[in-house]
C-alpha cells in the first residue's frame, strides 16, 4: 500500500509540523499512546501464526545472532553516546531506553522494501519483541544506575502489558478465527503507520521547547546509534554468515528499533516527560535512514 510505503515521509512531515503547531498533534496524549502502541502490537500479532516460528528451527543462528547485536551492540551504543555527546540524565537515560527496545514493526516494511528476507525480518521482530519483555528492564535498569534510580519491576510490567499481551491476543484471534482476521490484516500496516506517526509527533510537540533549546546533541547521539546499528549490524553479519540478504536483514533489524515501545515505557515509567524524547526522535531518524538504505541497496542492485 502507498501509505505505508512512505512511512518516512510522514513520520518526518508531522514531526516537523508538530515543532511549528504542537497542538496539531499534543491531543494524542496520556493514554492514547499506550493505547496506541497496544493497537500497533496488537495489529503485528494479527498477522502472525504458529508457522512464522518455523524459520526460527530453520535458521536459529540468524535470529539469535541478530538478538545478540539487537541486545548487546544498540545498548552499549546508547550508553556510550549519552557520555560521549554529555547528555542530560534525562536524555540518556531515554537514549538508553530506546537502544535496549527491540525491533520495530517497520523494520519489516524496510525489509520488503529492500527485498531482503522478509520472513527471517519478521522472525527477529517477533523473537526480539518477546526477549524485550525481561530484556529491556533489565539492560534499561543495568546501563542507567550511573544516572538515577529506575523502577524495573515497573518497566517489566509496562512491557508485559503493552507488548506480551496484544501479541498474544493478535496470535490467539489470528488462529481460531482466521476469516475475521484476514478482513483486517490488510488494514494493519496503514494504522501502524498512523499510530506510530501520532505518537512520534505528540511526543514531539510535547517537547517542543526542549527540543528546539537543547535538542541538537541529542539528535546527534540519536543520528550516531541508528547509524551505527545499521553498520556494524551489516559488517558483522556479513563477516559471519557471508549472505547479502541476511545480512541486509538483520542490518535493518538491529539499525531500527520499537521506538513507540520506547516512549511509552518512557512516559509510563519516569517522572520528566523529556526522558520520552530520544524515542520519538528515534523513530524519525531510523524512518530515514531505512528509506536512505533502501535506495542504496536499490542502486547496487541496478548497477
Amino acid at each position: 500500500m502507498m501509505f505505508t510505503r512512505f512511512f518516512p515521509l510522514w513520520v518526518s512531515l508531522c514531526a516537523f509540523l508538530a515543532l511549528i503547531k504542537p497542538e496539531l498533534f499534543t491531543w494524542f496524549a496520556g493514554p492514547w499512546i499506550t493505547y496506541g502502541l497496544g493497537g500497533i502490537m496488537l495489529g503485528m500479532g494479527l498477522t502472525l501464526n504458529w508457522s512464522d516460528f518455523t524459520q526460527v528451527v530453520k535458521t536459529p543462528w540468524w535470529v539469535a545472532f541478530g538478538m545478540l547485536l539487537q541486545f548487546t551492540l544498540m545498548p552499549l551504543l546508547g550508553w556510550a553516546l549519552g557520555i560521549l555527546f554529555e547528555l542530560p540524565p534525562f536524555f540518556a537515560v531515554g537514549l538508553i531506553l530506546v537502544a535496549c527496545c527491540p525491533g520495530g514493526t517497520a523494520s519489516n516494511v524496510i525489509a520488503y522494501l529492500a527485498k531482503a528476507n522478509v520472513a527471517l525480518s519478521v522472525a527477529m521482530t517477533t523473537c526480539s519483541t518477546l526477549g524485550a519483555i525481561i530484556l529491556t528492564p533489565i539492560l534499561t535498569t543495568s546501563l542507567s544506575g550511573s544516572y538515577l534510580e529506575i523502577d524495573a519491576w515497573g518497566l517489566f510490567y509496562s512491557t508485559l502489558e503493552v507488548v506480551l499481551l496484544p501479541v498474544s491476543l493478535g496470535v490467539i484471534l489470528n488462529q481460531y478465527f482466521p476469516k475475521f482476521t484476514q478482513k483486517i490484516v490488510p488494514y494493519s500496516p496503514p494504522i501502524a503507520v498512523l499510530l506510530i506517526v501520532l505518537i512520534v509527533a505528540s511526543i514531539i510537540g510535547q517537547g517542543k521547547e526542549i527540543i528546539l533549546s537543547s535538542g541538537l546533541n541529542l539528535l546527534a547521539a540519536i543520528m550516531c546509534l541508528h547509524f551505527f546499528g545499521f553498520l556494524m549490524g551489516y559488517i558483522f553479519s556479513a563477516i559471519v554468515f557471508k549472505d547479502s540478504s541476511v545480512s541486509k536483514t538483520i542490518a535493518i533489524e538491529v539499525g531500527m528499533q520499537n521506538s513507540g515501545l520506547g516512549a511509552v515505557l518512557a512516559r509510563e515509567n519516569f517522572i520528566n516527560p523529556a526522558t520520552a524524547i530520544p524515542s520519538a526522535l528515534s523513530s524519525l531518524v531510523h524512518s530515514i535512514y531505512g528509506s536512505i538504505f533502501v535506495s542504496i541497496v536499490k542502486e547496487k542492485k541496478e548497477v
